[in-house]
This record gives structure tokens, sequence and C-alpha cells, in this order.
């Protein structure tokens, strides 16, 4: 592929974190899968003492809707490049009143009453779903070290998009899960089935519809995840900076 950088951790950011300019010694490849385009091409780079490749889920304009991201082009091009592990952020709704909006939040399992992608269309291959859980302790302790509030666990619960969810598909959801998001799901168990130990940080952005009486505004969730998006990125910081 002819690229100087060799990256070992894969990290593919969410809505509100686009840009990868806290990498050094950066170049730009753009891998070709079998599974069609990834959402960017790769940025490659390092951080310390860890060799980077970033990409943006939602493409840098955040163009590209939940329901139409190439999960399976995605994690495909990370594993091409030699990635060992991946880490990701997330935009989530809470379902319970005591997980508030402008805390973090990392999942120990999920939930997706619908179809996710696989690459195992052709073949009977059937893997059990995991968050890898040194993972998660290190994106724990990374955000304790940034002066982050990040909570221990809880489930994630995966809808299709683009659309929010109706109240009663909330009732039922908050009897099983602790928060909804759109791509995390369908990303982790592309990840297993690669073999690539995988975790995410999610920023709780907004309480789902009908969790509290004030109505839910797309606005109010785009300015929150700008409001976090610094303490995000000091989260990644203090991950990369403790690198093995």
């Amino acid at each position: 592929m002819g690229s100087r950088v060799k990256p070992r951790l894969g990290i593919i950011g969410g809505s509100g974190l686009y840009e990868s300019e806290f990498l050094e010694a950066q170049e730009t490849l753009d891998v070709v899968t079998p599974y069609g385009k990834p959402s960017a091409p790769l940025e490659m780079g390092k951080f310390g003492k860890e060799q980077v490749a970033f990409m943006p889920r939602h493409a840098p304009e955040h163009s590209i809707p939940p329901h139409r991201i190439n999960h399976l082009a995605n994690l495909w091009a990370m594993k091409e490049v030699g990635v060992e592990r991946v880490v990701t952020t997330s935009s989530v709704g809470s379902l319970k009143l005591e997980i508030r909006p402008g805390e973090f939040i990392i999942p120990d399992d999920y939930l997706s009453p619908w179809n996710i992608p696989t690459y195992h269309d052709e073949e009977v291959v059937h893997v059990t779903p995991k968050l890898d859980p040194s993972l998660r302790v290190r994106l724990l302790e990374s955000a304790q070290k940034a002066g982050v509030q990040a909570r221990d666990g809880g489930v994630y619960i995966q809808t299709i998009g683009p659309r929010l969810e109706t109240v009663a598909e909330i009732r039922m959801f908050r009897e099983f899960g602790d928060v909804v998001g759109m791509t995390m799901a369908s990303e982790a168990t592309l990840a297993r089935e690669l073999d690539l130990p995988y975790a995410s940080i999610c920023t709780i952005d907004n309480y789902c519809h009908g969790v509290v009486d004030e109505p839910l505004a797309y606005a109010e969730i785009v300015s929150v995840q700008r409001e976090k998006a610094d303490d995000l990125t000091r989260v990644l910081h203090a991950f990369l900076e403790a690198a093995p």
C-alpha cells in the first residue's frame, strides 16, 4: 500500500469527532475493500507511542446518515491496514433519568432488535458478540485521568435511524437497556467477526423521546455534541498517552 505508518489502533469518530488533527505525521490512505467505499479515507498518524488509523464514521462533513454507513467497508479497511484493535466514539440518548445528558458512558453490552450486517452471508459462521473488557478499562481510566465523568457499563440498544424513536419504542427499550444509538452494535459485531477487540465511549446527548416532558429537538442534540467535543478529545488523548 505504500504507507509509512503501520497503525495498531483504529479510531472511528462519531458525531462531533470528525478531525484527526491530534495525530502527528499524518498521511491519507484510500483503501479499496470488497464491500465498497468506506465512509472516508483513513487518516494515518502517530500520537506518542501509538500508531493510529482514524476515520469519521459519518464522513468529514457528517454527510452519511446512520442507516447508510458502510460498516462492512469501514471495519474491513481498518483490518486491511493492520489495525489490531478498534476504539470508537458514539452519540446516544438516555433511557434513564439518572443517566444525564452531558455525561459519558462506556457500554459493556448491546442489543439490536433489527438485523445488523455480517461478513458471513455465504457460509454458516456464528460468533459470540462482546465488547472488549481491557479496552473498556483503558477508556474508563482515560476518562478519569482527563477529569471526565464516565459511567462504567450499560446496555446500548441500536435502532436503524435516521428517524428518532417513538414514545412507545422508548417505553419498551427502557425495560432492557440504558442508552439508544444507531451504529455501535453493527460495528462491534463486525469487529468481532474480524477478531478485532472493540470498545466505545458514548456521549449522552439527550433524554430519549418521552423520558422527560420536554420535547426532543435535534438541534439540542447537536448542541450538546459540540459542547462535549473537547471532553471527548481529552479522553482520547489520555487513552493514547497510556498506550503500552
